[in-house]
């Protein structure tokens, strides 16, 4: 009878719920990935050769992986707080060469650590490869659009001026309802504020690059009806409620006459200036600061703030890798800490926020065939997750990773394990010439790949300096810019209702997994109209271990 009772114990002790602790590495100084990371790849491959030349190593591996996936709990529980993550431009394989940038093959970055992984469809409704405006309204909005578009149904063309006249800007997305519930919400990016992705956010525009008055002008537009996403930003419902925007991009708030805090004039026509504007619309709503640079930001008593805006660039942000070229590292924060202020402020809201980051300059260096830059924006864009992560908790705090869409940079060539990822893979058996383990289908790179003389041989890549943060990356097609990439791409999901997030499945759905997850827009909980299944599940998993235990002292008393 006693071994019978210790066996139900057992049993009972495997079905409880258990809490899954993620553990990260510690965070790394902002100039660890200045350094190259040839010799830290080659010391920490003799390290672990020897294990991982036993099977054990691998069976091991396996059994701890399998151990974790059976102690996951899929909790039913409200997400108070969602953190929404976008790597433009983050491919599978940026992640996993990011990975060997950054340590060894079977390291991880931050957010693989994560419990649960789907796929999303990137497409257009008239790209079978998209941009990231058309991509930002999907999973914004949950709507596919066209391409090159924000916020504005597919059955209008671009570049339409008056496009309001249409009633194709009725859409609400996951921002509105975020304070529709009472939520505070804000979004961070290393690109301008008004660039496609943070402005699928707020705006709509049947042009993303209408950022500024002038752009609007241009194309033959009358500003005043067509409205550019900088005002836009300022003035709208939905962006003049953000608790927090922080990025580049003042360029398109000032204007043309005025030059910046570092001597970079505006792009406006109007001679408005809408930082002024914004400062002085947001001081009659509460505490508010603007900042311009990383010490401002730093010095910011988030407790005494309620709304804030930060610009450290005219355009985007200098990369990480340029910041320290420049040392320019006192100027502008890094997406990490730009991260850490907004979370700040924001948590201060009873009940709870959404907060938007984008790590874009993942998607600028892919543009330009800078490989190492790329790999390096990944690897700060994954310590920014960390961070996150490590400021909130899994029990109230849904945190959801993902791109916007892929990148036509390849990562092959049969290396050796602890070659560097960013240099030269092997010599062609063809033409006798050396590869990169890291090139491109287009782009600039092709100009330092083929003989501009005889385009039918390639360039001898030997002597070019791959430790160069701007070295151009090899291409096949000759492009300005190099391309997107049309493949499914990755998310990654941690916290409350984060199980819902796994299979494969258009990028439409995202905005509708994280209103789920957080009971906000057509799943808001009304606690006059609670739904009764619903209820009974939530009782039943909070009554778990209390019938589980009364069972336990039944049959002790029995025993007994």
């Amino acid at each position: 009878m006693y071994c019978e009772l210790v066996i139900i114990l057992v049993l009972i002790a495997g079905c409880m719920p258990q809490q899954v602790v993620q553990k990260f590495d510690p965070i790394p100084e902002r100039d660890h990935y200045h350094r190259s990371n040839l010799l830290l790849l080659r010391a920490k491959q003799n390290a672990d050769n020897e294990e991982e030349q036993h099977s054990k190593f691998w069976i091991d591996s396996a059994q701890q992986t399998l151990s974790k996936k059976l102690n996951q709990m899929n909790p039913e529980m409200k997400a108070k707080n969602v953190i929404f993550f976008i790597g433009d431009g983050m491919s599978p394989q940026t992640v996993a060469a990011t990975r060997v940038y950054l340590g060894d093959e079977n390291e991880y970055l931050s957010f693989e650590r994560f419990p649960y992984l789907g796929q999303v469809k990137t497409y257009c409704v008239n790209r079978q490869v998209p941009d990231s405006a058309c991509t930002g309204t999907a999973y914004f909005s949950g709507v596919k659009i066209n391409y090159g578009m924000l916020n504005v149904v597919a059955s209008v063309p671009r570049y339409t001026c008056e496009y309001e006249r249409n009633n194709s800007t009725e859409f609400v997305g996951l921002m509105k309802w975020a304070q529709d519930a009472g939520k505070a919400t804000g979004i961070v990016t290393t690109t301008r504020v008004t660039h496609a992705s943070p402005a699928a956010s707020y705006a709509q525009s049947a042009n993303r690059g209408w950022e500024s008055d002038a752009e609007v002008v241009e194309d033959k537009c009358d500003p005043e009806k067509t409205v550019d996403i900088a005002r836009q930003l300022v003035y709208n419902e939905v962006s003049k409620n953000f608790k927090v925007v922080l990025g580049g991009g003042r360029r398109c708030m000032l204007p043309k006459e005025v030059k910046d805090e570092e001597g970079s004039r505006g792009y406006r026509l109007d001679g408005r200036n809408l930082i002024q504007e914004w400062t002085e619309l947001h001081e009659e709503m509460g505490e508010s600061a603007y900042v311009w640079n990383r010490k401002e930001l730093l010095s910011i008593d988030a407790n005494k703030t309620d709304f804030l805006l930060g610009l450290f660039e005219s355009s985007h942000l200098m990369y990480n890798l340029e910041v320290h070229k420049k040392n320019a590292q006192d100027m502008e924060p890094t997406l990490a800490e730009m991260t850490e202020a907004a979370i700040k402020v924001l948590r201060k809201n009873k009940e709870g926020f959404v907060l938007f980051v984008e790590g874009g300059s993942i998607d600028l260096a892919h543009h330009s065939t800078y490989a190492r830059i790329a790999l390096d924006e990944t690897a700060e864009y994954s310590r920014a997750i960390e961070v996150a992560r490590k400021l909130t908790s899994e029990d109230d705090t849904l945190i959801v990773v993902s791109s916007d869409h892929s990148h036509t940079m390849t990562y092959n060539g049969y290396t050796k394990r602890g070659q560097d990822v960013l240099g030269i893979a092997d010599t062609s058996e063809i033409d006798g010439l050396p590869y990169t383990t890291l090139s491109y289908a287009n782009g600039k790179g092709y100009h330092e790949t083929y003989d501009p003389a005889n385009l039918a041989e390639r360039l001898d890549i030997s002597e070019y300096d791959f430790t160069y943060y701007k070295q151009r990356y090899p291409g096949t097609v000759p492009l300005s810019s190099e391309t997107h990439g049309g493949e499914d791409v990755n998310v990654y999901a941690s916290g409350p209702m984060a199980h819902i997030f796994v299979g494969n499945y258009e990028q439409t759905t995202l905005p509708y997994l994280m209103a789920y997850a957080a009971e906000i827009g057509e799943y808001i909980n009304n606690p006059d109209d609670k739904d009764d299944d619903t209820g009974a599940a939530h009782a039943l998993l909070l009554s778990l271990p209390t019938l589980m235990f009364a069972m336990v002292g039944t049959l002790i008393l029995s025993v007994i």
